[in-house]
């Protein structure tokens, strides 16, 4: 096309291009602004759905008792408050309690990430007998809901024993319950929360990255660990670091296996559960009143609390984003 012809083009309006294309700019034109429109509204209404309620904690929070019987306070609190945070920060013993959640959480998300990686790396490079049959085991710990084994767990924990080795030796079994060795023995053994789904999205991002790698890697004299550690371990960053923030947030909020096996230990989502008894406490024992606490205030302290818990989490995410992106769109599936 010469440069007049283009010119020439360019001169014409829209409704002339539209009327030599035979209409198909303009329904092409309306089918794009239709399109954004309809992204608009559905982006607007997932925000809405995840930040409302948020948003809404946040402003009960700093609500005082009587703000909350208020008819005419919506949103914005009339009597300005932060009793609502001391008290939670008392009830939950905050300060002591997110050290330990803090402590458990992370240890925990780190041995099992390290323990995933490496059984994920096993099932997407190896052949080994009755691979199909035990990664079928591994779908069956995502579908499974760890209540199924709730009984089991807890009479295994409770009377712990290798063998019998341990009551031959010492005349009884031993207790673990009541401390978090019972959570690292299984998050060693590839039993923790949600392993069972780390190592499927670990193995399927193996999978996708090419042989090549690793062949080029082997000819150039690196062993399997030493291919595995300078080739391949760098190139699942992203999913890795996928998988941790998935291990953290959800050891961090767990109320499952923190109150079967943990019980002596004080977590911030325990502390949540009793808080609301803790309120009741507070009123009657401490202030005096025999009407113990009202179904909107302590709705307003568990808001509170709730808060507190998460908001760590959300600091978290907003460092990680990054890095937790990348890991969505470069992990596909592939079975």
């Amino acid at each position: 096309m010469t440069k007049t012809a283009v010119k020439v083009k360019k001169d014409k309006t829209f409704w002339e291009r539209n009327r030599d294309s035979g209409g198909y700019l303009l329904k092409k034109k309306i089918s794009d602004i239709a399109y954004r429109i309809i992204r608009v509204f559905l982006l607007f209404g997932m925000c809405f759905l995840i930040l409302q309620p948020i948003l809404n904690k946040i402003s009960i929070s700093f609500m005082a008792e009587e703000d909350l019987y208020n008819a005419m306070v919506i949103a914005v609190p009339e009597h300005f408050t932060t009793d609502n945070y001391q008290l939670a920060t008392q009830f939950m013993d905050y300060g002591k309690t997110f050290l330990n959640t803090l402590l458990v959480s992370l240890s925990i998300a780190v041995l099992q990430i390290a323990v995933c990686t490496l059984v994920g790396y096993g099932f997407a490079r190896f052949e080994f007998p009755l691979k199909k049959f035990w990664f079928a085991c591994v779908v069956l710990m995502i579908i499974i809901p760890p209540q199924t084994l709730s009984t089991s767990l807890y009479l295994h924990f409770q009377y712990f024993d290798i063998l019998g080795i341990i009551k031959l030796l010492t005349g009884s079994a031993l207790n673990l319950r009541g401390s978090a060795l019972p959570y690292y023995l299984m998050s060693i053994g590839c039993m923790g929360l949600k392993n069972g789904l780390y190592i499927f999205m670990i193995r399927q991002f193996f999978r996708n990255i090419p042989k090549e790698l690793e062949e080029a890697a082997y000819v150039d004299g690196c062993g399997t660990l030493k291919t595995f550690f300078r080739i391949m371990l760098p190139d699942a960053t992203p999913i890795l670091t996928s998988c941790f923030l998935f291990s953290f947030v959800w050891q961090w909020t767990d109320g499952f296996y923190s109150k079967t096996f943990m019980g002596n230990v004080s977590l911030l989502a325990r502390q949540l559960q009793m808080i609301a008894d803790r309120l009741d406490h507070y009123i009657v024992f401490t202030l005096h009143d025999a009407t113990g606490a009202s179904v909107g205030y302590t709705n307003a302290i568990v808001a509170t609390g709730t808060l507190m818990v998460i908001v760590p989490l959300i600091v978290l995410y907003l460092f990680a984003q990054k890095g937790f992106v990348e890991s969505l769109s470069s992990s596909g599936i592939k079975m």
